[in-house]
């Protein structure tokens, strides 16, 4: 495995109040990585630091076999010159086309005048952009927006790109399209960091996953990997049913089952063949008719919040 960003210890305050404290992150070649954490968790400050746009007080940043912080030199200039940075908030000339804030993007990311336009048309229809090429910004939906800053950090073709929330605020048909252009970049070699609330999106799109909370990594891994540390991969099944006082009674002597008021039997299982035959069996035996079954599976939501707690975090 052939690492292209290796954080390790990264440490930052700002006027006292800690941002970082400790953060460890490691991303491989190719690599899809979720960043995931609470509010104030720390993932902007980091993804900064990673950019170039916050020093840190402490720790180590190595890009491409590169050690950037305390190092000014041309070296470091040329890693971070192979990044693609894509913030959380939307940079784009609003008075300018969007053809125009791709050349302009372009040129400040070193793409020579010679292999602009045909860049630019290729960004244009990977964003889905190119009858609206010669519009004003300021007339483009935020969906389009996003799609559009991401066109922007990628002309120069970047082998890794960083995305801080870059789904926020679009709607669905946009969203979708965004992580397809994501997926064709990291089909293309590219690798990608990202930050993002969207669990369930999370879960489905990305490699690997650290999740960062007070300024540290708490946990890291692929999502099976973070299920078996943290809550298990059994599933919960929920059963609706009819219920008298005496099948009541007699299912809530099994220690294995939940009674809700309202008719809802819970269990947990970790063999769905075998363990759920066995729950309706009993059910059976108790003469209780199912109106109603299904099984849940644990998510990453589930995951997340046994490590950062349910505590609303402004």
């Amino acid at each position: 495995m052939t690492l292209v960003l290796n954080v390790q210890g990264a440490i930052k305050s700002y006027g006292g109040t800690p941002a970082l404290c400790g953060a460890d992150l490691t991303l491989a070649r190719g690599q899809w990585l979720g960043l995931l954490g609470p509010n104030g968790a720390g993932k902007t400050t980091l993804v900064r630091a990673i950019a170039g746009r916050v020093r840190l007080d402490g720790g180590t940043i190595t890009l491409f076999d590169t050690p950037l912080n305390g190092n000014p030199g041309a070296a470091a200039a040329a890693a971070r010159g192979r990044l693609g940075i894509v913030p959380q908030e939307i940079a784009l000339y609003p008075l300018l086309t969007a053809r125009e804030n791709l050349a302009g993007f372009g040129r400040l990311n070193g793409v020579g005048r010679d292999r602009l336009p045909a860049r630019i048309d290729r960004a244009l229809e990977f964003a889905g952009l190119s009858e609206r090429a010669d519009d004003r910004v300021k007339t483009f939906s935020g969906g389009m927006k996003r799609r559009l800053n991401i066109a922007c950090a990628i002309l120069h073709e970047p082998e890794l790109l960083l995305l801080d929330e870059p789904t926020v605020g679009v709607d669905p048909q946009s969203r979708q399209r965004i992580w397809e252009m994501l997926d064709e970049l990291r089909r293309g070699g590219a690798s990608i960091l990202l930050t993002t609330h969207g669990l369930e999106e999370a879960q489905q799109v990305c490699e690997t996953i650290t999740i960062i909370d007070h300024g540290k990594a708490i946990a890291a891994g692929t999502f099976p990997e973070l299920l078996r540390q943290t809550i298990g991969a059994s599933r919960r099944v929920v059963v609706r049913a009819e219920l008298d006082d005496d099948q009541r009674r007699t299912l809530a002597a099994d220690g294995r089952l939940t009674i809700g008021p309202d008719g809802v039997i819970e269990a947990s299982i970790d063999n769905v063949a075998a363990d759920l035959s066995a729950l309706l069996r009993d059910l059976a035996a108790a003469n209780v008719p199912v109106r109603d079954l299904h099984i849940e599976a644990p998510g990453l939501q589930a995951v997340f919040l046994h490590l950062t707690g349910r505590e609303l975090r402004e």
